[in-house]
């Protein structure tokens, strides 16, 4: 299960250093706060009331604007996540896959619903919307690495595989799956150094690119007439009442219908 931790003493002083070299990446520390949310997660394994506070203290907001925002993203999880965030694709092309019947497999595999966690604390199973990985479906993520043309089966097996402890191998990217926190700690910015592991793109996405070598495919070069049609034009500020604003223009009566016209009943009956 989630450990929790309060914010005191040597968390307090390394979530401070840490915000600290989050907040010096941009001009403006409120646009850290999404980093910041993450670096939450990566201590408390979700989004807690105490990282709430946190970060408004850090960045001068609100814990309301906080809160507007850590609402407002599905990876802002705001009750305790598991150790794996099994993330099954079930939009449109997955779908027709397969891959509702592997999000309801695992389902009934391990007795949760959407965004509902394992007793053991261990797996926390969703259905995602597109995964920017449609050419390789159905797609399962887990902790955000992918697991490319999943079946029941094949799905089944890697998460029984997580539950026992074992290490699992995504299809592409690193060579390993790290834990919901260790994902989280690198979406706030500090890198764990296996950004360069494993396949990035395999032959079905660049299925097009090695097509278009073979044919001699180049895309067509501009042309002057292309920069000049292309070149920006000075913005003309609306007038109103004039084509590009609504601004004064009196809108029209209505018309048609039976306003006005005396139906022959009374008005209790209207009513």
């Amino acid at each position: 299960m989630v450990s929790y931790e309060p914010y005191e003493g040597a968390k307090t002083e390394r979530m401070a250093a840490d915000a600290a070299a989050i907040t010096a990446r941009y001009p403006d520390p409120r646009s850290a706060l999404l980093p910041l949310l993450h670096l939450v997660q990566s201590e408390d394994g979700f989004v807690s009331p105490d990282g709430i506070a946190f970060c408004a203290a850090t960045l001068g907001l609100t814990t309301a604007e906080v809160s507007a925002v850590a609402t407002f993203y599905s990876q802002f999880k705001r009750h305790p996540n598991g150790t794996y965030t099994v993330g099954v694709c079930t939009n449109t092309l997955c779908a027709i896959m397969g891959g509702d019947a592997i999000f309801d497999e695992l389902s009934a595999h391990l007795g949760v619903g959407h965004d509902e966690t394992t007793a053991d604390g261990a797996i926390t199973l969703e259905r995602i919307e597109c995964n920017a990985a449609c050419d390789y479906a159905p797609v399962m993520m887990i902790n955000w690495e992918f697991f490319d043309e999943q079946t029941p089966e094949s799905a089944l097996a890697v998460v029984d595989k997580l539950i026992a402890g074992e290490p699992v191998a995504p299809t592409r990217g690193a060579s390993s799956v790290c834990t919901f926190k260790a994902m989280s700690r690198v979406l706030a910015g500090f890198p764990d150094g296996r950004a360069g592991e494993g396949v990035g793109a395999g032959p079905a996405t660049l299925a097009g690119a090695r097509l278009a070598r073979e044919k001699g495919w180049a895309a067509p070069a501009a042309t002057a007439s292309d920069a000049a049609s292309g070149a920006q034009e000075t913005p003309v500020a609306p007038v109103p009442g004039g084509e590009q604003s609504s601004v004064d223009t009196p809108s029209a009566p209505p018309s048609g219908g039976a306003a006005g016209t005396d139906s022959g009943r009374k008005a209790s009956e209207e009513a």
